[in-house]
């Protein structure tokens, strides 16, 4: 399984490819082992979490996904993060704009969901981007919503 936008390729991870990413290259946080191993116990959430961004040059620039499966409301959240030398320049918004369609187009998810601060300017213009709607302002964080189309 593999998206592909103009610029990108995204890659759900697995502890195979994962093997594959220097440490040197790409910083891989906690909730990037956290997943590998919940996928070694349940391989339904392939696709359910991290998510792997590369450039055309084959670079991994970040990783976006969900937090788990679609919800008993087929809700699924979304997070993200670009490295910063590849920040400003649409990736985030490409990236995550082609996951929500793959979310959709899986027949599991009606509706998506994201949080960031409340003055993550970045994030919220790429939330903006994405056709997403606010919905309201929790704790200085700011929520937001995406419905798919009847």
């Amino acid at each position: 399984m593999e998206l592909h936008t103009d610029r990108l390729r995204v890659i759900p991870c697995t502890n195979e490819l994962l093997s594959t990413i220097s440490t040197e290259d790409y910083e891989i946080g906690p909730h990037i082992n956290l997943y590998v191993e919940k996928l070694e116990e349940d391989s339904a959430l392939l696709g359910w979490g991290v998510w792997f961004v590369f450039d055309k040059g084959d670079r991994v620039i970040g990783d976006i996904g969900f937090k788990g499966k679609p919800n008993g409301e087929n809700t699924v959240e979304i997070g993200y993060g670009i490295v910063p030398i590849a920040q400003n320049k649409g990736y985030a918004t490409e990236a995550v704009q082609a996951l929500i369609d793959w979310a959709f187009s899986t027949g599991n998810v009606e509706r998506i969901v994201a949080e960031c601060r409340h003055d993550n300017l970045p994030s919220i213009r790429v939330l903006e981007k994405l056709q997403m709607t606010r919905v309201k302002l929790v704790n200085g964080l700011l929520k937001w919503e995406l419905t798919s189309n009847p």
